[in-house]
């Protein structure tokens, strides 16, 4: 609402710190329209890029530097700016605010923004100052000076005093100039940039200025400037004698604060410049404040934009939005600097001289080292440079003098913390390691990876930063700034983004990574983006969802005839299960049908996750985390009959780990009968729904966290989706349950609950996005219905609901407005399509138990009863778990396994199993496939598209048994790229083996192969039709690829990971440091793992043995803390 009398603000100063403010606060008022803006302007322009001044000289027009056109000044509306340009303020009239301009206009004010900035500093005291062909660097009107002096100047040598950002691109300005025979560059300190760089740095920056054509002179300070009778310029004289001839001088060697109104004025000025600010950039009088250069804060003036922008940024939000919010403060700012320097790049962040000057300061952790060790202090005062102590500081340095890139960063002692670095060349890595300083977090890499891994192939596309990285310093733009503004609509263009958000308008060294972020973004958006599932589909994931649902495919050759790239292509283990996936999740068939098996990923295969020994684990569904006495002692007695490893999950579920193949149904029938069904923690569906109790039982729930888990769980298990899917319920906003980690997670409110989506834990942690709040409990199934489905409608291959969301064009607010708005029309379909799959439910163990064909699936060896351990086994923690994978590899065999063909004495036919247990294989996707027993040695047998095929079961890479129940893939031959050979896919790690030469087709460890035998179907002596094995004898074949060869043993795994730790601690066993209450109250050590006994007192207090008091806070558990 806007307020009825409006404040007049008036700036004085129209720079790039002036305009950056009207800009910002013209925004954060157009809600309230509480100010009218008044800017005064000395120059005859508007606000234009100063920064890049260079790039006039390639143009010529001064309206290509403009901020912004005069048309949007002239634009907008409502009297809520209006500007003054050519016109120079003479006075400050603080007592009755306001100001007088030198023609004589007064202009009064309620709040004064001084934003006047600084002059170029011209040293008067040396002779010549004064002559024809002598500037400064500053303005455009400077550099229009220029241009028109030196078009006279043809053949003739120019000058540039001072070595730093300004000289340099001076020097670069005269280049361009095309007017002088050579431009020198004169410096009086021992190298150029020497407020960004050290000596090394600085060096080869010169030398590349140098290839360029300036002269660089080092160590010169200028006495004189020559002149002829016409005083005009004709040469330099330096303080140690020499001289050079020129006939133009610019001089760049700093800038001064322009104070001179303020302090004609009464307000108060630093000893060094500037008009003195406090923190909220007031000055010492009243309303009137100072931004930008012409600020002195804390006895600094910043001569860097950067600074100036945030003090823009505060003072904006400070007039618009404190009276709401607490008032922000100017802060120490970052001084970090990226810029390209005549063609060369040069960055400098952070505290980029600690390791010179010592460090400013260093965090706390790194603080409380120093003095702990005695090191010298931060201040630096005893540093190396004077003799005492080193800094406390190390610097990483790295040089490359053929691509010219140098690069050293500065660590504190320990090397956990980035203090600041320099870059020359490369300085692709600026954006990511300027936030590392700033937020001043521990690295999780070691600080060489900081620059040795820092190069990548092609162009970075910002995908790797954070929304809230700066990419543009000089105006505070960051990643998410850029992403926003395209994501909704507003810019469309590199151009439109400058414009927008000011980015890549200051010093344009952030353009590239500006273009790379717009670009990504746009093809995030639906720009053409080649995501086909595999080589054997021209589609993505989503693509194929919608041509099965609307065509009605439910069988792989279907879908290979109707989208895939060969109509007869048996697929891979890529798109296999990808199908298999969308099947299920359209028309929720068992996963272990004719049909479906062979689709199915390592764990749907078995319905269990298969563990690195081949076993597979059991997981009953708990529903919300809730489970009855009775149900928990059967899976207890189930654990214990058959000796599987026991542990409950983050998921609030019991895993048992260890099962047989060739047990599973017997395991989950007792389960099953017991009114247990699958906990689907081998699918990519619905795993569980976390829980807290809520206001079931906690005192503080306000909501029944546990009956809407469980409501959620029952409703969605079993539904098939791109990759797993979490829940979690929270009774209040203490979240217990983590709900805010979940795919989706609820979060109760007084109104109802607040729905959070796209969280996920795993190896790339994201919190979850609020979708919706304060919803009614009978408004979440709908919600959540919509939700689910969309996601498995539109999801990529293997896609979380985190990065799908991500992905998604409008993230969050484009699935709110398909969600909860119905922006599609699709709410009513999804809610249908998820009711259907709710109503189409059935267990899958229930129904593999009951159904011959499925059941008949689960044994290890299709030729015999008998069985094979997987691998040693041991106690561990009084549980019975494989041995780990060994630390050292048994000798390979002589040759690789492939070519065991080639070393046998001889091979015979032997008969494995009947013919019949193949058939239909050739309408299968998969085939069929069979482990079989031979001696000691474990096959495997496949009948695929008309052909037998055997290998070793064994797959090499971890020596698990697993290769017959591999997914069969069909790929261009490695020895002739235009046939298609058949490979199998190891369930264990994916390593792909040649069914006919047992080449590994991903790995290039020539120990990664496997054997592979001649196979046959032929008639036994009584007529009937069996499948025949060229085999070795016996002996050989055992030895060769025996069990009792290859199985893991327990000698070689090694001492167990902690066996190091267990040593230094004491640590025996779970439960065995308890201590032992005697009738009499004494607390006496039990089997004391530290060897530490405890005395007590019968007070709850006991004497530790090695002098240290335990404190137990009262006796008995009625002191029990209040957790």
């Amino acid at each position: 609402m806007a307020v009825d009398r409006r404040k007049k603000v008036v700036v004085v100063g129209l720079g790039m710190v002036g305009i950056s403010f009207i800009e910002k606060l013209l925004k954060l008022d157009a809600r309230t329209r509480e100010y009218n803006i008044v800017v005064v302007g000395e120059e005859s322009h508007v606000a234009y890029n100063r920064v890049g001044l260079t790039t006039f000289f390639e143009h010529r027009k001064v309206a290509n530097l403009y901020m912004n056109p005069v048309e949007w000044y002239d634009g907008i509306l409502d009297g809520a700016l209006s500007y003054h340009l050519n016109t120079r303020v003479t006075e400050i009239h603080s007592a009755r605010k306001a100001i007088t301009c030198a023609d004589g206009t007064e202009i009064e004010y309620d709040i004064l923004v001084l934003a006047t900035g600084s002059d170029a500093i011209l040293p008067r005291v040396i002779p010549g100052h004064d002559a024809s062909g002598v500037f400064v660097y500053r303005t455009i009107d400077d550099l229009e000076k220029l241009i028109a002096f030196s078009a006279d100047q043809k053949g003739t040598d120019g000058a540039v005093v001072g070595g730093g950002l300004l000289g340099l691109e001076a020097a670069k300005a005269m280049m361009d100039l095309e007017c002088y025979r050579k431009v020198s560059v004169i410096e009086r300190s021992k190298w150029v940039l020497n407020r960004q760089l050290d000596g090394d740095a600085a060096a080869m920056v010169a030398d590349q200025v140098r290839d360029l054509g300036v002269d660089i002179l080092l160590e010169k300070g200028v006495s004189k400037i020559d002149v002829d009778e016409q005083n005009r310029a004709t040469g330099v004289q330096f303080d140690d004698g020499d001289s050079i001839v020129c006939s133009t001088v610019c001089f760049a060697i700093g800038v001064r604060p322009r104070d001179d109104l303020a302090r004609a004025s009464g307000l108060k000025c630093g000893t060094r410049g500037g008009i003195v600010v406090d923190d909220s950039l007031l000055t010492s009088e009243p309303d009137i404040y100072a931004i930008g250069e012409c600020a002195s804060w804390e006895g600094q003036c910043f001569g860097l934009l950067a600074p100036g922008v945030e003090m823009a940024d505060i003072l904006s939000f400070n007039l618009a939005q404190a009276k709401h919010h607490t008032p922000r403060l100017f802060k120490t700012p970052d001084l970090s600097t990226k810029l390209k320097l005549l063609g060369v790049e040069v960055a400098s962040f952070g505290d980029y001289f600690a390791d010179i000057e010592g460090p400013k300061r260093l965090p706390a952790k790194a603080r409380k080292a120093i003095g702990a060790n005695g090191t010298n202090g931060v201040n630096g005062a005893n540093g190396a440079t004077n003799g005492g102590p080193p800094y406390p500081v190390k610097a990483l340095t790295y040089r490359d003098p053929f691509l010219n890139v140098y690069k050293k960063y500065i660590f504190t002692m320990d090397g956990k913390y980035l203090l600041g670095g320099m870059m020359i060349g490369d300085t692709s890595d600026y954006v990511k390691l300027v936030p590392m300083v700033k937020n001043q977090k521990e690295l999780e890499v070691p600080p060489s990876e900081l620059i040795l891994g820092a190069r990548k192939d092609g162009a970075a596309d910002g995908d790797d930063l954070d929304d809230d990285t700066q990419v543009c310093s000089c105006h505070n733009v960051t990643k998410g700034d850029i992403v926003s503004v395209v994501k909704d609509g507003s810019c469309k263009t590199v151009d439109e983004v400058k414009v927008c958000t000011k980015a890549g308008t200051g010093c344009g060294g952030c353009v590239p990574l500006v273009t790379a972020i717009f670009n990504k973004t746009m093809k995030d958006m639906g720009n053409e983006v080649k995501n086909n599932l595999c080589t054997h589909f021209n589609y993505s994931r989503a693509d194929l969802y919608t041509i099965i649902s609307v065509k009605q495919l439910k069988t792989l050759p279907e879908v290979m005839r109707e989208a895939g790239t060969d109509p007869e292509s048996l697929g891979c283990e890529v798109c296999k299960p990808c199908l298999g996936s969308i099947f299920s999740s359209l028309w929720n068939k068992h996963v272990m049908s004719k049909s479906q098996h062979g689709l199915q990923e390592t764990n749907d295969r078995f319905l269990g996750n298969i563990q690195r020994n081949g076993t597979f684990s059991v997981v009953p569904r708990m529903s919300g985390g809730e489970i009855t006495p009775d149900k928990l002692i059967v899976v207890g007695q189930v654990a214990k009959d058959y000796n599987l490893y026991t542990k409950i999950t983050g998921g609030q579920r019991i895993d048992l780990f260890g099962a047989r193949k060739q047990d599973l149904l017997d395991i989950w029938k007792r389960l099953v009968d017991a009114g247990m069904e699958s906990g689907h923690a081998y699918a990519k569906s619905l795993r569980t729904v976390k829980s807290c109790v809520g206001s079931t039982w906690c005192r503080y729930g306000i909501g029944d966290s546990v009956g809407m888990a469980v409501r959620l769980e029952e409703r969605y298990k079993s539904v098939r989706a791109p990759h797993k899917i979490k829940g979690g319920v929270s009774g209040c906003v203490r979240e217990c349950a983590e709900a805010q980690s979940k795919d989706f997670g609820l979060i109760a409110t007084e109104k109802g609950f607040n729905i959070f989506v796209g969280g996920n834990g795993g190896a790339k942690p994201k919190h979850a996005e609020l979708l919706a709040k304060d919803v009614p409990p009978t408004e979440v199934v709908p919600i959540l219905d919509r939700y689910l489905m969309f996601y498995i409608r539109t999801a990529d291959k293997l896609q979380r609901t985190a990065r799908w969301l991500e992905s998604l064009p409008g993230g969050i607010a484009y699935l709110r407005s398909v969600v909860l708005d119905d922006a599609l029309g699709l709410a009513a379909a999804l809610e249908a399509q998820m009711q259907t799959l709710v109503d189409s439910f059935f267990d899958e163990w229930a129904t593999a138990i009951s159904t011959p064909s499925i059941a008949s699936k689960f044994t290890q060896f299709a030729n015999t009863p008998a069985d094979l351990p997987a691998s040693d086994l041991i106690i561990d923690r009084d549980q019975s778990r494989p041995v780990m994978w060994p630390t050292i590899n048994p000798p390979p065999p002589a040759i690789p396994f492939s070519a065991l063909h080639t070393t046998w004495s001889t091979t015979t036919p032997h008969p494995v199993l009947p013919a019949s247990y193949f058939a239909a294989a050739d309408t299968l996707p998969n085939g069929i496939a069979a482990a079989i027993k031979h001696a000691n040695t474990q096959l495997a047998v496949f009948r695929v598209r008309g052909r037998y095929y055997a290998t070793q079961q064994m797959c090499p890479h971890k020596r698990a048994f697993v290769l017959a129940d591999s997914l069969v893939g069909q790929s261009p031959s490695p020895s002739d790229p235009a046939t298609q050979s058949l490979h199998i896919s190891c369930p264990q790690h994916k390593r792909n083996f040649e069914l006919d030469s047992g080449t590994c087709k991903n790995d290039a460890d020539p120990a990664m192969s496997i054997a592979t035998f001649r196979a046959e179907e032929r008639p036994d002596a009584d007529g009937e039709m069996w499948v025949w094995l060229w085999l070795p004898p016996a002996a050989e074949l055992d030895a060769a690829l025996g069990t009792d060869r290859w199985m893991v043993r327990r000698e070689e795994a090694g001492e167990g990971g902690y066996a190091g730790l267990d040593r230094k601690i004491g640590f025996v066993g779970v439960g065995r440091r308890a201590k032992k209450v005697t009738a009499g109250g004494s607390a006496k050590a039990v089997n004391g793992g530290c060897g530490n006994h405890v005395n007590g007192n019968g007070n709850g207090v006991g004497k530790v043995g090695n002098g240290f008091a335990l404190v137990a806070g009262g006796g008995g558990c009625g002191s029990a803390p209040d957790w």
